[in-house]
């Protein structure tokens, strides 16, 4: 009696699911990961990545470039530009005063970075190049070039030198 190796009795690999509706446009290149959701009428630019179990709502626009970290949410109507980096489990709102009937979504300009389980309350607007530092809780409009922390969040540095920062961390 012969056997079989293990090697051609092994099952092929399980497709791990992902849900996408018919009605988003995807891009080239974009990828969406193992359990992620990428809601109708939804648009994502290329290059985009979109992380494990992460929910893009319905009626998201997200730009090129990005990466949409695992477990982040990202509520409908929000408006990502591109080359926006967003953190795992960060939460994009889009009701102001739930439960209401008018909604709203956040707008993220491009080269914004949003870091891990940040929370960014409906209708602000997060600006070009600015930083949200993990865990701020982001109540109103963040300026342009500037990095935030804390809860309520508030400035506390410029880009530039987050990135000085981030360069000798890199060292």
């Amino acid at each position: 009696m012969q056997r079989k190796s293990r090697a051609t009795s092994r099952k092929a690999p399980r497709k791990v699911p992902n849900l996408i509706s018919a009605k988003a446009k995807l891009g080239e290149n974009v990828r969406v990961w193992n359990f992620a959701y990428v809601g109708g009428n939804t648009v994502i630019g290329d290059n985009t990545k979109i992380g494990s179990l992460a929910h893009v709502d319905y009626n998201v626009v997200i730009g090129k470039n990005c990466k949409i970290e695992g477990l982040a949410y990202i509520a409908p109507l929000s408006r990502i530009g591109d080359n926006v980096f967003i953190g795992p489990a960060a939460v994009l709102t889009n009701d102001p005063y739930p439960l209401s009937e008018k909604m709203i979504g956040v707008k993220v300009e491009d080269g914004a970075i949003i870091c891990a389980r940040a929370v960014v309350k409906a209708g602000v607007t997060v600006g070009k190049n600015s930083v949200v530092g993990m865990g701020a809780v982001v109540t109103k409009d963040v300026p342009p070039e500037t990095v935030v922390v804390g809860v309520p969040a508030k400035p506390v540095y410029s880009r530039e030198e987050y990135e000085k920062k981030r360069l000798a961390w890199n060292q």
